[in-house]
């Protein structure tokens, strides 16, 4: 099984996309950080997003308000969080564990 070969309009095109989900994906951590959006409210719209569901979830708690890499490590420990997961990977327990957390 060998890797496709892309013609150079269709890299083109694949680098445009993913630059396209990268600014989408920073967009919405932006929005968190600035309190525009809860946590909340970023997991709700990430779950009817394909792009945005593949935001990390540490990346996703470290761009909240004064919260850092240990609190964010710490929580993700105890709600039992891989610290590798997307948010799509998430459970519905998990999930409501985060909202709980941060309301």
């Amino acid at each position: 099984m060998s890797i496709p070969q892309l013609t150079t309009e269709q890299l083109q095109a694949a680098r445009a996309a993913a630059t396209q989900a990268r600014r989408v994906r920073a967009e919405l951590k932006a929005k968190v950080r600035t309190g525009a959006l809860s946590l909340s409210e970023a997991l709700d719209q990430a779950a009817d997003d394909d792009v945005l569901a593949h935001v990390k979830v540490l990346d996703l708690l470290k761009s909240l308000p004064r919260v850092g890499e240990k609190r964010a490590t710490g929580v993700m420990e105890r709600l039992d969080i891989a610290p590798n997961r997307r948010i799509r990977g998430l459970g519905r327990h998990q999930l409501a564990g985060l909202k709980a957390e941060f309301k």
